[in-house]
């Protein structure tokens, strides 16, 4: 089973695409580190103050995948200083 939780970011601090990914790219290198997913920015690239991030799992249990991802959602809502969380979404294949 694949796992997939979807982020949509505003970082209304941001003024220049450098200063954006030098936000997300510790946040993504952390959410790797801390909950052993794959993240990446997958949309908004070009747009200074949005971005949509994506975070997967691999597991064989689908209520599993799902706490999982509820705990990175949490953890990025509740301890990432640099932005805030407009939408999430969890999907477990």
């Amino acid at each position: 089973m694949l796992g997939q939780l979807t982020i949509h970011l505003h970082l209304p601090a941001c003024s220049s695409l450098k200063e954006k990914r030098g936000r997300l790219k510790p946040l993504l290198h952390r959410l790797r580190r801390e909950f052993n997913v794959s993240a990446a920015e997958m949309d908004f690239q070009d747009k200074w103050q949005e971005a949509v991030i994506a975070c997967a799992m691999v597991g064989n249990d689908a209520a599993a995948l799902r706490r999982s991802l509820q705990t990175v959602e949490k953890w990025v809502t509740g301890n990432w200083p640099d932005g805030m969380v407009l939408e999430s979404k969890i999907e477990v294949i």
